[in-house]
């Protein structure tokens, strides 16, 4: 099993919102590192649930990766706000993933508390000018922030 951080702005997609559908696909994913990482995703893999863009930004949940990565479709839509002008079906480098709720924390785990947190000095997350929204926790710092998460 592999370990997870990934992030995504409330008022798009919330951990409240996984919950309410239970399963969603996770789409519009348009860097080509963060897209490496999900080609690596394998069911059952378990991540970390990023509120960012908001105030204060944080860890608010688990999530559990159910599919292997597949064409993101969402880039040849027009109407999607995912569109990618550049891609064609011939030529679609994007991947989705299809994950499941399985908690919400009690409360946001926020980004400053995170950093006052020992054992995540190599943690993207926290590097600054890092803004993947799809990143590898190591076993050790998916321990540290589930814990801290769940106190």
């Amino acid at each position: 099993m592999a370990y997870w951080l990934m992030k995504s702005e409330p008022d798009a997609f919330s951990i409240d919102d996984l919950r309410s559908a239970g399963q969603a696909t996770w789409d519009g994913v348009r860097n080509y590192q963060a897209r490496n990482f999900m080609r690596e995703m394998q069911p059952g893999d378990n991540f970390l649930f990023y509120h960012s863009s908001c105030q204060p930004p944080g860890l608010a949940g688990i999530g559990e990766i159910i599919s292997s990565a597949y064409p993101d479709a969402t880039a040849l839509n027009s109407q999607s706000p995912y569109h990618d002008p550049k891609t064609s079906a011939e030529r679609l480098p994007w991947v989705a993933v299809d994950v499941s709720f399985q908690k919400k924390f009690p409360t946001l785990l926020a980004l400053t508390a995170i950093r006052l947190l020992d054992g995540l000095e190599e943690l993207p997350l926290l590097h600054k000018g890092n803004r993947l929204s799809v990143m590898t926790l190591t076993t050790e710092q998916w321990a540290i922030l589930t814990k801290a998460a769940q106190a």
